[in-house]
This record gives structure tokens, sequence and C-alpha cells, in this order.
């Protein structure tokens, strides 16, 4: 797929005492505007020192900071020399769903034969992985075409990002719009009581 520039892919949000605050990983975009998200490269690889050092300024003092402390510095460590995206986004998403006892597989869009235009794509990865259902983000109701799913017998859903119960945080207030590290810092093992379930 195609990198979308100002999207989710290389950053996300945390709060702090003074409202959320934006984590970025800087890519190379300049020129490179039909890149695909597999190509996406590293532009600055400080990020991680910089990122690990706003975490804990921001979250030591979490109930649950220090329970997952020493493996998101070692994931940030390891990620240090990582010169694309996509391997730094597999990384964390690992970490996390290990965390949260999630057992879904992740897999590589690239390592499957790839149908031309976008709904037909979707289509065939999820023929290709004997899915029968398909969870997609709201914005893609855009350009998807039910019809093709239904015509190849898969249900297609979209997320709904509404109706998270708020849980304590740090600092005033409570953001929906933050990182689930947030969630994880702020609750443990208890972060699974504030996730949706399909």
């Amino acid at each position: 797929m195609q990198y979308t520039r100002r999207d989710w892919r290389n950053r996300n949000q945390i709060k702090t005492k003074t409202g959320l605050q934006w984590m970025t990983i800087p890519v190379e975009v300049k020129g490179k505007f039909s890149q695909k998200i597999k190509d996406t490269k590293v532009a600055d690889h400080l990020w991680p020192k910089e990122h690990w050092k706003t975490l804990l300024h921001n979250y030591a003092a979490a109930p649950h900071f220090e329970r997952y402390k020493d493996l998101f510095e070692k994931t940030y460590r390891e990620c240090q020399d990582e010169e694309f995206l996509s391997q730094i986004n597999h990384k964390f998403l690992t970490a996390i769903c290990g965390l949260l006892e999630i057992q879904t597989k992740i897999s590589w869009s690239m390592g499957h034969a790839l149908a031309e235009g976008k709904t037909e794509r979707l289509v065939g990865l999820c023929q290709n992985l004997g899915a029968s259902a398909y969870l997609s983000g709201p914005a893609a109701k855009d350009y998807m075409v039910p019809e093709k799913f239904r015509e190849a017998g898969i249900s297609l859903e979209f997320m709904d990002y509404g109706g998270y119960p708020p849980y304590p945080q740090l600092f005033n207030g409570f953001f929906h719009e933050v990182s689930i590290l947030d969630l994880l810092f702020n609750q443990g093992p208890e972060a699974v009581k504030y996730m949706k379930s399909f």
C-alpha cells in the first residue's frame, strides 16, 4: 500500500501535563509521494532516544510504568538502527500484542500476490488468508466497494472508535486520542478491560 503523510503510521500522541503531544518517527518523504509503506525509510536515527526520553519524562510516575519500562526501552534500542518504518511498527506491534495477550497472527501483505485496485487487493488478501470477515478503519469507507466483499462471501465491518470508557490518566482530565502506551502505563494488566474486542 502507498504511504500516506500525516497519518498514524509514523506518529502517535501521548498525554503530557500541558496536553497532547505528537511523537513522530521522521521519515524520508521529499520527492517520494507514491512510495509504498514497505519502502518508507527513517530519516533520522536519533528518534528512539528522543521518544524514550519523552516517555520517561511524562510517564515515570504512572502506576505501571516500571512494569513495562525494560521492555519498551529495549524495543526502542532495537529500533535505533532500523532503516524501514514497517520494521519498526512490526517490532512495536509484536511487543504490544504480547503484553495484551492478543494471539492474532501478524503477516506482511508483500508476502502475497496482490490484485490491482484497492478493494480488490483487500478482498484478495482476505481470500489468501482464509478470512471470513474484514475489519477496516472508518476512513476507508471513502474508497471501499462493499459489493466486492459481499460477492466474495466476506463480511465487511468498519471500526468505531467511539464508546471507549475513560480510565484514570496522569495529569488533569481525560484524552481518548492517545497511544496504547498511555493505557498500559496507567492501567497495566487491566488495560484489556478498556479495549473493544471483536
